[in-house]
């Protein structure tokens, strides 16, 4: 009874934040199609850069973070700088789960070699003996059921950090599936990893992955909404994303950023969507969270962090004004609504502290606010346009066209 009341409760709020267009449009049946997809795993890998969000937000001893989850990476991340305290809410059931399962293993596994060997390398069946033995003793009752249970193919959900878990959930099956529609079009996308110099990385994907992207079948797909889901990428997003351009030429450009514009040991987001696996723990290959030296660092600070079921805005609502001094939205504005926008800032503007810092992605270059978020509550906040710029350049994920900083006034 307990798993089915979750999942009424998440289909409420997941269709709240995406269904915008009548069910019987086009555009509402993509909407309805991808709420239903997003109700499973979509991340077992956050991807924005948190090297970069830490750079943006300058992290204080007394800060209290509110970011959406995700996949966890971040959240965990963010540890190293030492903050207060950490609030990820996320609307997805399979995220809160996934971050539960980070934060008990932080607490109660004993070695940085068990933590790796479990959320690093994440393919091992001595995973899933340190997962009864360690970590589901002292997991909460639903997140327990979520492991527990079994996926849509019949597979129990805790077995696949046996089987290699970053193939599984949406954006791991998409990355699976480029690579085979990559194949048939004669490209070779694991031959990236093979560069020796960043000479070669050009030549590489020049040769054995560009080409692709002016394949007729790739263009056919990338011509469908539907074919971003696997990205988490909704209908509204796809659209932003798009602008006026064929999709194909705009994931060429991000992608030829993701594979040539940084030394790929030192970026796990390529190492995952060329190898389809980290080359860590050395610093660049994998999260902050995974590095060789931060097991300490994580284990004796996860207690910070809380993670909720919630929608991002109910979870500012309930807390005291001047109460919150660092917010990360990730890509979530780029599906809301202009009244969804304005209620979202109303609740970031009246829980700030002064000098709060807002850090989020978008589809597109620009920032979105502009136009369409109140006037009186947008003059608070002061627009870092320069320091955005060089945080999108920096940013190794690639997927984004814009990395956004404001800080209150």
């Amino acid at each position: 009874m307990n798993e089915l009341v979750g999942q009424v409760k998440q289909s409420t709020i997941l269709n709240d934040a995406i269904l915008q267009n009548r069910r019987a449009s086009r555009t509402g049946v993509l909407e309805r199609f991808f709420s239903l997809l997003f109700r499973g795993l979509v991340y077992p890998q956050i991807w924005e850069d948190p090297v970069v969000d830490m750079e943006a937000l300058q992290i204080q001893p007394d800060s209290h973070i509110v970011t959406i989850a995700s996949g966890g990476c971040n959240v965990l991340s963010y540890l190293r700088d030492n903050p207060a305290k950490i609030t990820a809410v996320d609307l997805n059931r399979a995220h809160i789960a996934l971050n539960r399962l980070k934060y008990v293993a932080a607490q109660n596994l004993d070695s940085h070699d068990d933590f790796y060997r479990f959320f690093g390398n994440a393919r091992h069946r001595d995973n899933i003996a340190l997962y009864r033995t360690k970590i589901r003793p002292v997991l909460d009752e639903e997140s327990r059921k979520y492991w527990d249970n079994r996926d849509g193919l019949g597979r129990k959900r805790i077995n696949g950090f046996a089987t290699g878990f970053y193939r599984k959930g949406l954006l791991g099956n998409f990355i699976g599936l480029v690579h085979l529609v990559g194949r048939l079009g004669g490209a070779r996308p694991r031959l990236l990893m093979t560069a020796k110099t960043h000479e070669e990385q050009i030549t590489l994907f020049d040769r054995h992955i560009g080409p692709l992207f002016q394949g007729r079948m790739l263009r056919f797909l990338c011509s469908n909404p539907a074919s971003l889901f696997g990205l988490g990428i909704p209908p509204a997003q796809y659209r932003a994303l798009a602008g006026d351009r064929h999709m194909a030429d705009v994931l060429y450009e991000r992608t030829r950023k993701l594979a040539c514009d940084f030394d790929l040991k030192d970026n796990y987001f390529a190492q995952q969507a060329f190898g389809r696996s980290y080359n860590g723990p050395q610093p660049g290959s994998v999260p902050p969270y995974l590095e060789e030296n931060s097991f300490g660092w994580v284990k004796e600070r996860a207690g910070c962090v809380e993670i909720k079921h919630q929608n991002f805005v109910d979870y500012l609502a309930s807390q005291d004004a001047g109460s919150l001094d660092r917010y990360v939205l990730l890509d979530a504005q780029d599906w809301m609504t202009d009244t969804q926008l304005n209620r979202l800032w109303g609740e970031i503007t009246r829980t700030a502290k002064p000098g709060a810092r807002v850090l989020f992605r978008t589809a597109d270059k620009p920032t979105l606010l502009p136009g369409r978020v109140n006037g009186e509550l947008l003059d608070q906040w002061h627009y870092a346009e320069q320091e955005s710029l060089e945080y999108t350049r920096k940013d190794r994920s690639a997927i984004y066209g814009g990395v956004h900083l404001y800080w209150l006034k």
